[in-house]
C-alpha cells in the first residue's frame, strides 16, 4: 500500500487504535503492512523480546514470574468488500475486520506495551493466515519453528465472543458417504439401480438422529450431524450408479477425533464411509487455578464455544485456552461487520485489571 501510513501509537485512547488498525487492510496473504506496523511499535518496548516469522510477530517478557500467559489473535481479515475505511456511528465501529478480529488485537496491542509489569509473565502472538486452510495458519507455524514460544500455563485466543468467556470448543468431523447403484438408460430405469434413490437411507438416519448436549467441565456442548453436501448423477438421461452424501458432525470436547470417527461409522453401519477432515475439540480449561482468577477479576458470562478457533491448536499444546474479545461472532466476514466500542472498552479494561492484579 504505497504512501499509506502504517504506524500507529500504542497508548492512543483504545476506540482511536482499533479504527487505525481496521483502516489498514490485511486480508490473508496480504497481512505484510499491519504485521510491519506491530513490529515497530512493539520493537521500542524494553520489557519485551520481539521475533517475527514471515507476517507473525510475537513477543514476550522474561520477568521470572512463577507462571506464563499467552495471549494470542490473528492480524488477518476476509477479503474487504465495500466497507473501508471504516465509520464509527451509534457506538459501533464499522468496517472489515472490526469484529473478526481487529476488536481483539487492538487489545492485545495496547496491553503489550502498556503492561511492563504484569503478575505473570506474558508472551503475545499476532498470527497472520488464520482465515485461509490450516496448513498456512500463522499460529500453527510459529509454534512449529519456535516451540519455546508456545509454552505457558494459561491461554487467551482474543477472537470475538461478545466480551463473554468461550471454553474450549467442539470438534469437527466431515465424512463421505457413498452409495453405489448400476447405469441404465433412463427410458429402461428398470434395468439399472439408481444410487441417489438409496442415499434415502442415509438422509433416514439423519433425520431419525438427535443430537446429544454434552456437559464438560460445567458448560454444555450441543452436538450436531448433518448432511452439508450431495452429489451424483453424470448425465440427464442415465440411472446414476453413485451418489455420494457428506456428513458434518460437530462433537462435543469430552471425545477424542477417532471416538468421534467411531460414532459416525455406528451411526452409518451398512454404508461406506470415508474420512475427509477432522479436528480435535478443545475441553474448557477453566478449572485450573489461573482460568478461575481470570473469570472472577474479568467478571464475564462464562459459555461454551460450538465453532473450532485455535484454541484446540494450544490444547494440542497442552495448555488451556479460552475466547475471550469483543465482538458478535455472527456478524464475522459480513458487509454490515461492526464492533461495540463500548464491548472492547470492557474486555480491555477487564483483561488489565486481571493482568495488572491478579497474584499467584
Amino acid at each position: 500500500m504505497p504512501g499509506q501510513d502504517v504506524s500507529f501509537e500504542l497508548d492512543a485512547p483504545i476506540e482511536d487504535l482499533v479504527q487505525h488498525i481496521v483502516d489498514i487492510p490485511s486480508p490473508s496473504g496480504h497481512e505484510g503492512p499491519l504485521a510491519d506496523a506491530i513490529e515497530k511499535a512493539l520493537r521500542p518496548a524494553q520489557h519485551l523480546e520481539v521475533i517475527r516469522l514471515g507476517n507473525t510477530v510475537a513477543a514476550r517478557t522474561s520477568l521470572g514470574r512463577e507462571r506464563r500467559v499467552i495471549w494470542a489473535g490473528h492480524i488477518d481479515t476476509v477479503p474487504v468488500g465495500d466497507n473501508l475505511p471504516s465509520q464509527i456511528r451509534d457506538g459501533a465501529l464499522w468496517g472489515r475486520g472490526s469484529v473478526d478480529m481487529k476488536g481483539g488485537l487492538a487489545i492485545g496491542l495496547s496491553l503489550a506495551v502498556a503492561l511492563d509489569s504484569p503478575q505473570h509473565d506474558m508472551t503475545w502472538i499476532f498470527y497472520d493466515n488464520e482465515e485461509v486452510e490450516a496448513s498456512k495458519n500463522g499460529l500453527g507455524l510459529f509454534g512449529a519453528a519456535h516451540p519455546d514460544w508456545v509454552v505457558g500455563d494459561f491461554a487467551i485466543v482474543g477472537e470475538p465472543s461478545n466480551g463473554a468467556i468461550e471454553g474450549g470448543c467442539n470438534g469437527t468431523l466431515r465424512v463421505e458417504i457413498e452409495t453405489s447403484g448400476k447405469q441404465a438408460h433412463s427410458a429402461r430405469s428398470w434395468m439399472g439401480q439408481n444410487a441417489i434413490h438409496s442415499a434415502a437411507g442415509v438422509l433416514s438416519r439423519l433425520n431419525d438422529y438427535t443430537p446429544a448436549t454434552i456437559t464438560v467441565d460445567g458448560l454444555d456442548y450441543r452436538e450436531g450431524l448433518n448432511a452439508v453436501g450431495i452429489s451424483g448423477g453424470i448425465a440427464g438421461n442415465v440411472i446414476p450408479d453413485s451418489c455420494t452424501v457428506t456428513v458434518n458432525y460437530r462433537f462435543a470436547p469430552d471425545k477424542t477425533v477417532l471416538q468421534a470417527e467411531t460414532h459416525v461409522r455406528d451411526v452409518f453401519e451398512g454404508f461406506s464411509v470415508r474420512v475427509v477432515d477432522q479436528a480435535g475439540g478443545a475441553r474448557p480449561g477453566i478449572d485450573g487455578e489461573l482460568a478461575q482468577g481470570f473469570i472472577s477479576a474479568v467478571d464475564a458470562e462464562l459459555r461454551p464455544k460450538f465453532g473450532w478457533t485455535d484454541v484446540a491448536r494450544f490444547g494440542e499444546w497442552g495448555i488451556p485456552a479460552v475466547n475471550f474479545g469483543p465482538g458478535d461472532p455472527s456478524l464475522a466476514h459480513s458487509d454490515d461487520e461492526a464492533v461495540s466500542l463500548a464491548e472492547v472498552r470492557a474486555v480491555h479494561q477487564g483483561l488489565r485489571a486481571w493482568l495488572s492484579s491478579y497474584s499467584n
